[in-house]
């Protein structure tokens, strides 16, 4: 059975916005390992499924895919942001 995950999009430290919050991407899990070429020395395999993202606007769009795909799904929310608030002086104290 082909194993998923599927993760809450987290923005990114520097970014202030809320445009990407609640978006889900679901990711197929490896099911050959890698291994290095000979010639190359570079990782691969021949386990294409995992160069493949979908996006989801919701958590339920997502699980609504993996059940019809038949997908066995682990779930991984995003942790939760805590602000730190502060005045700019309290910089210089």
């Amino acid at each position: 059975m082909t194993v998923a995950r599927i993760i809450e999009i987290q923005r990114k430290t520097t970014q202030s916005g809320k445009a990407r919050d609640g978006k889900w991407t679901l990711e197929y899990e490896r099911e050959q390992p890698q291994r290095p070429d000979p010639l190359t020395g570079w990782s691969g395999s021949g386990d294409t499924k995992t160069q493949v993202r979908l996006t989801f606007d919701t958590r339920e769009e997502a699980l609504a895919y993996a059940t019809r795909k038949g997908l066995a799904v682990h779930l991984v929310p995003a942790p939760p942001v805590a602000l730190k608030l502060q005045a700019y002086a309290d910089n210089f104290r």
